[in-house]
């Protein structure tokens, strides 16, 4: 058998992400962008129910197209909210609107991936911390506080620290596979 972090094992969608996704490095900017959305929809939620539903944020947003999410309208939005294949809250929706502007904004001086690893990491180098179990992995840290704060700076919004941690997990700023697992 094949060990694994524990926290997976419920759902064969969690598995498959898990083995393929979680914890392994992104540096493309649309890529980071889309989990940042993702991860802000899991607040208050499990990753599970975003993950079931991200085809249909996918679609839903144009790809996560920043350019295209700009222009939407309150017909649009009204429109996301009739859409039964993402979580129908206004607030993150509107978040994921106002995120898009402020992805771009910092997108006409750097990229986005430059951004996100220079305030998590020293050296664009994931931070491996080598958790025996789940229970040594923190909700978050103060490299997870410090992101947040700046991209609330910036004008992100529903990125708590939290949240930021969570995101940086899944995008691989941060390796907590536990040290038996199999895909660290």
């Amino acid at each position: 058998m094949t060990h694994r972090c524990t926290w997976c094992l419920s759902d064969p969608m969690y598995i498959a992400y898990h083995d393929n996704e979680w914890g392994r490095p992104v540096y493309d900017d649309d890529t980071l962008f889309a989990m940042l959305c993702l991860e802000s929809m899991q607040a208050g939620l499990s990753w599970i129910t975003i993950l079931k539903r991200r085809d249909g944020y996918y679609r839903a947003f144009d790809g996560f197209d920043a350019v295209k999410i700009v222009a939407y309208d309150d017909a649009k939005v009204d429109e996301l909210m009739l859409d039964a294949g993402i979580i129908r809250h206004r607030a993150k929706i509107l978040a994921i609107i106002n995120n898009a502007k402020a992805y771009l904004k910092i997108k006409q001086y750097q990229s986005f991936s430059d951004y996100l690893w220079g305030i998590t990491t020293a050296d664009g180098k994931p931070i491996d911390n080598r958790p025996a179990d789940l229970s040594d992995i923190p909700a978050q840290t103060d490299v997870s506080v410090r992101l947040a704060k700046q991209l609330k700076k910036d004008g992100f919004k529903f990125v708590g620290a939290t949240t930021c941690y969570a995101f940086m997990q899944a995008v691989g700023m941060v390796n907590d596979h536990v040290a038996d697992c199999a895909f660290r």
